[in-house]
């Protein structure tokens, strides 16, 4: 396929730049969508660099994703007539996230945000709740939770005939 001069520049540039190509599986779509390039004419271009191991391809979900490859980059780089030193940005290490500020001076862990310090949060260890009807912790006896809708009483399979 004869694809121009402006066009084929315009997709090695964008490739080289990006070191990725992402591309939609449709012959018939005018243009890409990054690139102000023919769809097809994306396709074949990548398709070319494919068979010459220029660029490695993954297909998913009628989506074509194409990698470059360090011969690619090498082509590239001897087409574009760039230096050494230009690489793509997928070579490129990203930026040192701001390291996370030390303890504070409260000790490792400051202080807490009630002002307890260090008191045991929750009820004592003699809670026991009454609840309306006086049922507390426990139940009454007699009174085992059926659950309401179809529940039986009890967990032996169908109809819980263990009483």
């Amino acid at each position: 396929m004869f694809v121009t001069k402006t066009n084929r520049l315009a997709v090695y540039s964008y490739l080289f730049k990006e070191g990725v190509l992402v591309c939609k599986k449709d012959n018939f779509k005018p243009k890409h969508d990054e690139i102000d390039v023919p769809n097809l004419e994306v396709m074949n271009l990548m398709k070319s660099f494919k068979s010459r191991g220029l660029v490695r391809e993954t297909f998913n979900w009628q989506y074509y994703y194409y990698y470059l490859t360090n011969e690619g980059i090498e082509y590239l780089r001897e087409y574009l007539h760039l230096p050494a030193e230009v690489v793509p940005a997928t070579l490129k290490k990203p930026a040192p996230k701001p390291a996370r500020p030390g303890p504070g001076p409260g000790g490792e862990r400051g202080e807490s945000r009630f002002g307890d310090k260090g008191k045991r949060m929750g009820p004592a260890g003699d809670f026991n709740p009454e609840y309306a009807g006086g049922f507390g912790r426990g139940g009454q006896d007699g009174y085992r939770g059926g659950g309401g809708f179809d529940r039986g009483q009890g967990g032996f399979g169908r109809g819980g005939g263990g009483n």
